[in-house]
């Protein structure tokens, strides 16, 4: 059997899906490591997995990047967020590799599973150490660059046509000239391991690794054909709570009666509550029950919703394997976690986005006909209870979620990235030992 070490974010849309990985390998009898930071260690130790914790990366630049809770315009925003992204990504690039290097060194693991946002291990750890890696993306499309999709980050259509490849044109421009500066960033790590340059983006780079897992299905990602041989759709890789824990005593009180409509901001939303407090006028007395959750950082009552009609309960945070096999409508701002599952469980999505990737969530599921998008500035109860009425009487948008469960479900999750991680390292293992046959002693040949 096989060692690995997986290196995550401290973030639950990160290390979620990381822990459902590593549980499918280990139930294949491999063992798993994790490097990632202290916010996350105890619930990784929890279920039984190593931590190798940041020990040179600050996680106050992580938290800067995900729980800033400035409400700025969408100008200061989008320009704020390029700015804490180079903080993030490469500001903490060389505490990064040093802890990889220290933690690969202790755990020697025969791959490196990488959560795509974080660069160390395949911008330098894998020239460095020859190491293989294998690519984790946990969004609901793959990002790598091509011209069956536009860049990632402006929720921008499928290029179909003249205008809409204009429009991707752009964006590209944009954002090239927007991340300039991050590939200088990232050839000056690399020196100091006595690396060349990086010839490509390290998004680029990421698709030269020998597996790059992408947890969504091609039917929701424009059926692309641009993609390197190494990319492969296995669908959503769903933990959200250790397998032991019983489900909230109140879900089996819920009446049935009504429609379940869910709310949720995602699990580290820090600005003003707009879809919350939106939601809570929308839905008010409607012949409909409401679940809304403020995510586990924030306390429901800081956040001015009281008071709440009889038909909505406000709770802090759901596991979602617990509520989504009642819910027949979720509104969200497009975390790709709550895309994802409530897709794997043939749910129609009323998608608010605000940053990061929800965009791309928001254009993905309005693509295939399984929900609807919102502005967040157009945001108000009446437009919000006009959707949502729309996704609950309109059957085409429950007939395309069930199809894209099946997509979904047959796409294997997990279980089927474990068994591709696991088929990898066993051919990779047999093609050292022809090597050896043959004479050849350097296994950096096959690196």
């Amino acid at each position: 059997m096989a060692r690995f070490l997986m290196t995550t974010w401290p973030i639950p849309g990160h290390t979620h899906p990381s822990l459902a990985v590593a549980h499918a390998l280990r139930d294949r009898g491999h063992d798993v490591a994790f490097y990632t930071g202290r916010r996350a260690q105890r619930m990784v130790e929890g279920e039984g997995f190593r931590v190798f914790p940041f020990t040179r990366v600050s996680e106050a630049a992580v938290d800067r990047v995900f729980f800033d809770s400035h409400d700025l315009d969408w100008r200061e925003r989008w320009l704020g967020q390029r700015v804490r992204m180079r903080e993030w990504l490469v500001g903490t690039l060389s505490g990064q590799v040093a802890d990889q290097i220290d933690a690969i060194h202790t755990w020697r693991p025969d791959a490196v599973l990488c959560d795509s946002s974080m660069w160390g291990p395949y911008v330098v750890v894998h020239d460095t150490l020859r190491l293989p890696v294998v690519i984790l993306q946990f969004q609901a499309g793959c990002f790598l660059p091509g011209p069956d999709a536009p860049p990632p980050g402006f929720g921008l259509p499928p290029p179909r046509n003249w205008r809409t490849r204009w429009l991707a044109r752009g964006a590209r421009v944009v954002l090239t000239i927007a991340t300039r500066n991050f590939r200088h960033g990232v050839n000056t790590v690399r020196r100091q391991y006595g690396l060349p340059p990086l010839a490509v983006s390290p998004t680029v780079q990421a698709g030269r690794m020998a597996l790059y897992f992408v947890t969504s299905v091609p039917e929701l990602d424009y059926h692309r054909r641009d993609l390197p041989s190494s990319v492969r759709y296995v669908g959503p890789c769903i933990w959200n709570k250790p397998c032991s824990a019983p489900p909230p005593s109140w879900l089996a009180e819920l009446p049935c009666d009504q429609p379940l409509v869910h709310v949720c901001e995602g699990t580290i939303h820090a600005r003003r509550p707009t879809v919350l407090r939106a939601a809570a006028r929308a839905l008010a007395n409607a012949p409909v029950h409401v679940v809304m959750t403020t995510g586990s950082h924030r306390h429901p009552a800081s956040l001015g919703l009281d008071p709440l009609a009889p038909n909505i309960r406000l709770e802090a945070w759901v596991p979602h394997t617990d509520l989504f096999p009642a819910t027949d409508v979720v509104v969200t701002t497009g975390g790709a976690g709550t895309v994802l599952t409530a897709l794997r469980f043939g749910i129609p999505l009323l998608v608010v986005p605000t940053e990061w990737d929800k965009p791309e969530s928001a254009r993905r599921v309005v693509e295939s006909g399984a929900g609807l998008s919102l502005s967040p500035r157009r945001c108000t109860p009446d437009r919000l209870r006009a959707a949502v009425d729309r996704l609950l009487t309109d059957r085409r948008f429950r007939d395309n979620a069930r199809r894209l469960a099946r997509c979904l479900a047959e796409s294997g999750g997990a279980h089927r990235a474990a068994a591709l991680i696991g088929e990898y390292v066993d051919q990779r293992s047999a093609d050292y030992r022809s090597v050896e046959r043959l004479g050849v002693g350097d296994r950096a040949v096959l690196g």
